[in-house]
């Protein structure tokens, strides 16, 4: 059985994307020969042939264009307000439930009941299908998602949003992965009778085993009004760093990612609107100390806002502590969180 309860309120916002696997052509570098009198030139030529580069080797997937900024999000800590409490309880290898309760002190208390199954298909660590997700507040409102893989190469997904008992998100997603391409497809809230629809297409290429390239078109319809944003995204993936910029015609995103040692992990971002004129810059860190079990996460931005999630385990017990706080000090707000997780 697990619990966790938790004085912060409020997510913090996937991305997120993944790393392009070391597949491409490897070129051979032939040793330095000597040439004899009585030896021919194509003895010298011989290894060097032999060592060509080789063709037709995967370069690896790109991933998900939603996951590009993923690394630089994680190295950022999740705004916490309130306590909350969480507690999850594994039925058996397919399912799971979990409980959580926050009582805030911005907003109204809530209560959440979450659950999830697993099918037997895994396909990594993280990814199994088919995946039915359900969580429903006190209210009634209901958020579901349903993931299934269709083939070996195309997945599934849907979901499905309400507020109380008015439908408000319904979303159907399909995914090819090829071996160095991704291509996503997703009809968000369709409607025949109003003429309305919002369809967005995703898709990356590996170029090489470090640098992915792609492009999002999101185009929406509704009566009166009907328009498309084309979006360019890339990927540079290093050994120790990671640089990801979208480039639109609503602005710009850009983040990097940096991976000091073990324990020191770094993240900047900064994020540019066309249309609102707004420009903001966010840096992050995360600290951890494996021999204490703690992880510590750091943020600072240019709304002069800086802010600190502390997170704790206590083995054996399959407990967490987290505590937070953030201050903004261009609007002199502050608020701070408890949070405790067990399972």
């Amino acid at each position: 059985m697990a619990v966790a309860a938790s004085g912060g309120c409020g997510p913090g916002e996937a991305a997120s994307g993944a790393h392009a696997r070391d597949g491409g052509a490897r070129r051979g570098l032939g040793g330095r020969a000597a040439v004899g009198p009585g030896r021919a030139m194509g003895n010298v030529l011989g290894p060097a042939a032999a060592r060509a580069p080789r063709r037709g080797e995967p370069l690896g997937s790109p991933g998900s264009f939603d996951e590009l900024h993923r690394q630089c999000k994680e190295v950022f800590p999740q705004q916490m307000e309130g306590v909350k409490l969480i507690v999850t309880k594994t039925l058996s290898s397919h399912f799971q439930v979990t409980h959580t309760l926050h009582m805030s002190t911005l907003g109204p208390s809530s209560y959440h009941f979450n659950a999830t199954f697993v099918g037997d298909r895994q396909l990594g660590p993280t990814e199994a299908f088919p995946t039915l997700v359900g969580d429903m507040d006190n209210s009634g409102s209901l958020n579901a998602q349903v993931l299934h893989l269709v083939a070996e190469r195309i997945r599934t997904k849907a979901v499905f949003q309400t507020h109380q008992a008015k439908f408000v998100t319904w979303q159907f997603d399909g995914e090819y992965r090829g071996d160095d391409c991704t291509a996503t497809l997703t009809l968000g809230n369709p409607d025949l009778l109003g003429e309305s629809v919002i369809l967005v297409a995703h898709f990356l290429q590996s170029v090489t085993s470090r640098l992915v390239l792609g492009g999002e078109m999101v185009y929406h319809r509704r009566p009166g009004e009907e328009g498309a944003i084309l979006t360019l995204a890339g990927k540079y993936t290093a050994l120790k760093w990671v640089a990801t910029l979208n480039v639109g015609y609503g602005g710009a995103h850009a983040s990097y990612y940096h991976r000091a040692n073990e324990q020191v992990q770094v993240g900047v971002e900064l994020e540019a609107n066309t249309r609102l004129q707004d420009t903001t810059f966010a840096f992050g860190y995360q600290l951890n100390l494996p021999q204490a079990n703690m992880v510590f996460r750091g943020l600072l931005d240019s709304n002069w806002s800086v802010g600190g999630v502390l997170e704790k385990k206590l083995p054996p017990l399959p407990v967490t502590l987290a505590l937070g706080a953030f201050l903004n000090h261009w609007k002199n707000r502050f608020h701070c969180g408890f949070s405790v997780i067990v399972g």
